[in-house]
């Protein structure tokens, strides 16, 4: 089963979102990506005789993906019912360069006989309907027409397409343009209405002459401009092209992902071959969805399907964004900008809900809340400090203070004000500060008091937003008065985010000694796992919220997520018991634990779980692990593999804009070797099974730990560590 699709980040349909039994602030408006004009179809007829690859007599056949020159290639040879072979060879990008652009390049070449043959190029906008089959993790169809007609347009080889979305009033326009380059005699004909235009090219086929048929396409997109004006900037976006040609594409294409290699590559040898391209496969993709998402988010399943609607969700600041700060900071900056581009709309759903400052939304595409289960949606407070985490992540590593000053500081005073609003001083729990009606990143466990992981991480939020806010006080006098006027600061909130902060509850277990996910949660009966059979996985598909909502079960990592991204809160022995307590309650239900699983397993030293979980999550789309990657890949899982290495494999972490490393390999892993950006200087980590060496490529000196031990690094000379071989 595969899914056809056009998609452009940030373009979406609304819809209202009706509620059998309404309540005060639910979300009103549902928003789901919308699937646009296809101008991916090209149809060949030999003798009449259509090439439709799942009936035709194949006598060879090659698709590739090459990550290194950033197209899709296909290769055929085909045999038509009358015994003419032809040679069919493809290749097609989205250019990376020019944001606006994709194009074609199609060749055929009858070998042994003269033939007839037609090139059918279309442009199609397909009315797209598609059911959840009773799983809400997929989008809804639409019962209205999404996409109105407004501009059709069909000559000399041009096609335009232009609609208007009809309850977001969205304008896009998307135009086709043809070079066909043949020694053959040719005629051409075209077509256009609402919603298809066409060129159909006639071809004298002459033996092992090629006709070559380069298609160029752009797309634009318009939340304010009328038709006209999105539809004239496709004409210039095609004019460029075909001035440039098709090489020109192929050569930028290919210095792009040079670039993004060089900055990204991961290197693995040894142990399951397959992981080296896997890992390649995986960070592929994640640029894909993130390098031109220049004022949009980062879709939990990129732009390769509609599950979740096309939704920015937590994924990106937490999963996809560690790997884009350390490898691709623009990138990052860029997404954590378009949150704070709808920090009005936050402000707006905090007051919605009763609370101070801002609230950002669980699902979204617009910036606002788009969730319309709230008990797994809006309770996910911990999205506010997900967020401020990244914040303070890609600010200590990028050294870009400002973006702090200019944006960062502003999500942080009003995430904390959240915080200090929603929580209260309990007389039950001594005095201390308690956060009630959340759920955390553990889905099947909702509306819950205490919740472990989002009192630790909303205390890291409230600490980071008064260290913040005091050290431009101290240091940047013009930049807090800035502030000031931009958030109405007054002294003594931030006095009050440092008692908060201080006086934080985190519910912990003495008896079982481990912290309790929420302070209800030992009190829970235990899921029969034993009994349950794999068919009945993922949970949510067969049974009702209440039924697992009452049991002791995980979706997905919570408190162990918690000691991955806060360590320092936590002994040695406390992960150990923590993690041996979770990890046998966690299901595979969601593709965001494996990851995780993986790299506290690695770093308790448990080496072959670690491994284990490493190629469960590194294998999560292209072995299917999860039966669902029909509906689009798991970006997020795919910036967990990456995590899964840097951080579990080399065992780095980030506190305080220090790196710190204590990497182990796994299992029959002979050499891990990667770069990340700091400071805008390289830094090489190549980890072999004796010995790790850490080299400077470029830059100022910088100074890391490893195993506790500070090293010096000097541009262009490594430093190089034995490692025990246990």
């Amino acid at each position: 089963v595969s899914q056809n699709g056009t998609f452009i980040n940030g373009f979406y349909e609304a819809w209202p979102i009706e509620y059998p039994e309404e309540a005060y602030g639910f979300a009103k408006a549902g928003q789901t990506m919308v699937n646009v004009a296809d101008g991916k179809i090209l149809r060949l007829y030999v003798d009449d005789e259509p090439f439709f690859l799942p009936t035709a007599h194949l006598l060879s056949f090659e698709r590739a993906l090459d990550m290194r020159a950033g197209t899709l290639d296909r290769e055929v040879l085909w045999e038509t019912p009358s015994g003419k072979r032809v040679s069919i060879r493809s290749r097609r990008l989205v250019s990376f360069e020019h944001r606006h652009l994709a194009a074609i390049a199609y060749e055929v070449t009858v070998l042994n006989a003269e033939a007839p043959v037609v090139l059918s190029s279309e442009v199609l906008v397909r009315q797209h309907e598609q059911g959840r089959e009773n799983d809400p993790r997929q989008a809804p169809g639409f019962e209205h027409r999404v996409l109105e007609p407004r501009i059709q347009t069909a000559a000399n080889g041009r096609l335009l397409l232009a609609h208007e979305t009809s309850s977001s009033a969205l304008q896009i326009a998307c135009a086709a343009e043809h070079v066909l380059e043949t020694e053959c005699n040719s005629t051409f004909d075209s077509e256009v209405s609402e919603d298809e235009a066409s060129v159909v090219y006639s071809i004298d086929a002459k033996p092992g002459k090629t006709i070559s048929l380069v298609k160029y396409l752009a797309y634009h997109t318009s939340q304010s401009s009328p038709p006209k004006e999105v539809a004239d900037r496709t004409h210039r976006t095609l004019d460029r092209a075909v001035q440039r040609g098709f090489d020109a594409l192929l050569t930028s294409q290919r210095r792009y992902l040079d670039d993004f290699w060089e900055r990204s590559d991961v290197l693995v040898e040894g142990g399951d071959p397959r992981t080296q391209q896997l890992a390649r496969f995986n960070l592929f993709h994640i640029f894909q969805a993130a390098a031109r998402a220049e004022g949009a988010g980062i879709g939990a399943r990129g732009l390769t399907g509609l599950a979740y609607e096309g939704h920015y969700f937590w994924d990106a600041e937490i999963y996809v964004l560690p790997f884009l700060i350390y490898t691709s900071p623009q990138v990052a900056k860029n997404v954590l900008r378009f949150r704070h581009s709808h920090l009005d709309d936050a402000r707006q759903r905090a007051a919605e809900m009763s609370e101070s400052g801002a609230l950002f939304p669980w699902r979204t595409i617009t910036g606002k809340e788009a969730s319309a289960y709230y008990a797994a949606g809006t309770a996910q407070y911990h999205i506010n400090a997900d967020i401020a985490f990244t914040v303070r992540k890609y600010v200590e590593a990028s050294g870009d203070r400002a973006f702090l000053e200019e944006f960062g500081a502003e999500i942080l005073v009003e995430t904390a004000r959240l915080w200090a609003d929603l929580g209260f001083y309990s007389d039950s729990r001594e005095g201390r500060f308690c956060i009630h009606g959340v759920t955390g990143p553990d889905e099947y466990n909702t509306v819950v008091n205490n919740n472990a992981f989002t009192n630790l991480m909303a205390r890291e939020n409230l600490r980071y937003a008064a260290e913040t806010v005091r050290a431009l006080e101290a240091d940047r006098p013009a930049a807090f008065a800035q502030l000031v006027h931009r958030t109405d600061l007054a002294p003594t909130e931030v006095e009050e985010w440092e008692r908060a902060a201080e006086r934080m509850f985190v519910p912990y277990d003495e008896q079982l000694g481990v912290h309790l996910q929420d302070e209800l949660f030992p009190e829970r009966e235990p899921w029969d796992f034993e009994n349950t059979p794999p068919d009945k996985y993922p949970l949510l598909l067969h049974f009702h919220p209440l039924v697992i909502y009452r049991h002791r079960v995980i979706k997905q990592a919570d408190i162990v997520l918690a000691m991955f991204l806060l360590g320092r809160e936590f002994s040695d022995e406390q992960k150990r018991r923590n993690f041996d307590y979770y990890d046998p309650l966690t299901t595979g239900d969601s593709s965001l634990s494996a990851c995780i699983q993986s790299i506290m397993a690695a770093e308790i030293g448990y080496s072959d779980v670690a491994g284990e979980y490493l190629s469960y999550a590194a294998l999560m789309d292209l072995a299917d692990i999860g039966g669902n990657v029909k509906d689009g890949t798991h970006i997020a899982s795919m910036g967990g593999t990456w995590m899964a290495l840097v951080y579990g494999v080399a065992g780095m972490r980030d506190y305080d804009g220090r790196l710190t490393f204590r990497p182990r390999l796994h299992g029959k892993m002979r050499r891990l070797k990667f770069p990340l950006t700091i400071r805008g200087q390289t830094l090489e980590v190549d980890l072999r099974r004796d010995r790790v060496s850490y080299l400077l490529r470029d830059g100022d000196d910088f100074t890391i730990e490893h195993f506790g031990e500070r090293l010096t690094l000097s541009a262009g000379k490594a430093e190089t560590r034995t490692l025990s071989s246990d």
